[in-house]
This record gives structure tokens, sequence and C-alpha cells, in this order.
């Protein structure tokens, strides 16, 4: 049983995507967490804040570290959050004279919102991929049938001859645009998060932007300041995402109405069954693009709502924003990854002249 369909054991097959959603469980996320606190460590010891050998002994500890997940999901339940369980875990299991340097001047904020960036950073790479090879797959049809035969229909209704190279351009030309973007958007989302309590680096004084200088070096993100409650870089990341399936979705929708039998413009392979209807074929495919592009318009509205921070933090916005992203993040994966089949399943189009 499960709650999502992202990682239902069935339904997965049809929305999932286990390559991203990979990135999403707790074993990434701890994973990333610890990498958080081992490059602070390292950062803090070079800037003398901790005692030589802090960096030494939290390498040791985190070398096969198994985290108490029954603990650290009571301690959610309590704390809003599970860093404050996790650093307990890790001080203990590092022992005296080490354990107190561990965390130093940093909050669980600063290891959340970056062992999220560290995340997306191969999910966002992984994205671009996917983007050129669907390009790819595009000018492949387009090769295929460009110039053949294809009646224009406006509101539903037969308007004006075309060319499917004119449908499939039309295809194409938004996911150029939103390749265009990914660059200034990655330059955007990420970025390290390091501002202690409430944002000001208290604990590290005049220390605190060398160590933070240090410790995005060696996560390799960009150090653009602390932005606790500025959530415009997720917020912008989710619109990219649900553009991204708001153009495949309408390559989805495209095709099933190309595919209708009284249309019969494109014809598809390996179309899906019916249980009651052996001669149908359904466009399974076209279908769920359009199905994961209004799930993901219907998400914006939440994402929007978690960009208003009280004051210095806010547990409310911030529990929102873990519920939305991933899965707004999977359903982009699995669009494109069903649209890439989508092209390949594609055996005709258009009319012969």
């Amino acid at each position: 049983m499960s709650v999502s369909a992202f990682d239902h054991p069935v339904l997965a097959g049809l929305v999932g995507d286990d390559a991203v959603a990979s990135h999403f469980t707790v074993e990434a996320e701890i994973e990333a967490m610890l990498a958080f606190e081992l490059a602070l460590a390292r950062a803090e010891e070079e800037a003398g804040l901790v005692p030589a050998g802090t960096t030494q002994a939290l390498e040791q500890t985190c070398e096969g570290f198994q985290p108490d997940l029954e603990a650290l999901r009571s301690a959610t339940a309590r704390d809003g959050v599970c860093v404050p369980e996790l650093v307990r875990q890790l001080r203990r299991a590092a022992g005296d004279p080490h354990a107190p340097n561990i965390h130093f001047g940093a909050t669980s904020q600063d290891v959340v919102d970056t062992a999220l960036v560290l995340r997306l950073k191969p999910v966002l790479a992984d994205f671009g991929v996917r983007l050129d090879t669907q390009a790819q797959a595009f000018e492949a049809l387009d090769a295929r049938f460009g110039e053949r035969r294809l009646m224009a229909q406006t509101r539903m209704q037969r308007a004006l001859p075309i060319r499917c190279t004119d449908r499939i351009a039309a295809w194409r030309r938004p996911l150029q645009t939103l390749a265009d973007d990914l660059p200034a958007l990655e330059e955007r989302v990420l970025c390290l998060q390091f501002g202690g309590a409430v944002g000001t680096l208290d604990r590290l004084a005049d220390k605190g932007p060398a160590v933070a200088a240090k410790l995005a070096a060696a996560l390799e993100l960009r150090n653009a300041g602390c932005w606790h409650t500025d959530r415009t870089p997720l917020a912008e990341l989710a619109g990219w995402l649900a553009r991204l399936t708001g153009v495949l979705g309408k390559f989805g929708q495209d095709v099933a109405l190309m595919a209708q039998n009284e249309v019969a413009t494109i014809r598809l392979a390996g179309g899906g069954g019916s249980s009651a209807m052996p001669h149908k074929q359904n466009p399974v495919a076209a279908e769920v693009l359009v199905t994961l592009a209004r799930f993901n318009a219907t998400q914006i509205a939440g994402m929007h709502q978690a960009l208003v921070h009280e004051n210095a933090r806010s547990g409310a916005a911030w529990t929102l924003e873990w519920m939305l992203l991933p899965q707004i993040t999977v359903a982009a994966a699995a669009a494109l990854s069903t649209a890439t089949r989508l092209v390949a399943d594609i055996d005709a189009m258009g009319e012969d002249d």
C-alpha cells in the first residue's frame, strides 16, 4: 500500500521514474546530510573553530554509520525535522572529545536545504541529458515523416493543410526554450544554505564568511549567502518542471487526438489493451503525459504558498515544500521518459501526398 502513485508498487510503472525517485529516498537524504556535516567539520577545522582531529573522527564515524530510522521517525514527530536526532546519533557514535564539535554553528535548516540541493544537482543534470534525448527523438521523427501532409485543426475543427514538420516543430520548440533556461536555473538553485540559527552565522563570528566559502567549494555549490526564507529559487524550479510537463502534455494531447479512429493521422505501436474490448489500442503513454501535466499544474499553487515564511523560518511552509517538490520532480522525469518512448512508438504520421 502506498499513498503516492509515484512510489506505488503498481502505479509507479505508469507515472513513476525510479532513477530520479532514488534521489528522494531516506538513504539518499541521509547520505547528503552526512556529506554536509563532513564538509562543515573540515572547513571549521581549517578555520580553527573546532579542534584538530574533528574531521578525521567524523569521517570514521560516518563509515558504515547506520542511523536508527525509528528514532529519527519518532524525533521528527516531536521536533518537526530529523536533524536534531541525526546529530545526536552522530555525536553519540563519535564520542568524546569530538562529539560537541560536530554540527558546530549550523542549524537544521542548513543541513536539510543543502542536502536537498546536493540531490537536485544530479537530477537537473539528468534533465539536461533527457531533454537532449527528446530533442533528438523529435528530429528523427521529423526526418521520417516531416514532409508528409497533415490537416491542421484549430478549435477542434479542420483548418488548413500543413506538413508534419510544422506539427513536430510546435512540439520541439518549447523544449528547446526549456533547455536554454536550464543553466540559469541551475545557477539559482544549486546554492549552499548556511546561515546558522537565524541566518547570521553568529557562532562563527568573523570567520563565518570564510567557512561558508570553504564549505560551498567542498560541496561544489555556489556560495550565494543565506536563503533561509527566500524560497523563490525552489518555486522557480517547480515552475520550470511544470512548464516541462505542460509542454510534453501538449504533445501527448495532440497524439491522443490524432490517434482517434475518426482522425487516424498517427499510428502507434504497442498501444494499451482493454479487458473488455481486445480490438482496442489505447494511447496510454499520450494520456499519461496529459495526466502528469495536469498534476504538476495543480502543485504550483502549493509551492507558491510555501514562499510565505513568517519571520526567520517557517515550519509550516517548509514542511509543505517537502511534500510537494519531490512529487513535482518525479512527475517531470516520468513525463520525459514517457515522451521519448511515445515518439519511438509512432509507426506512421500524416498522409501520403
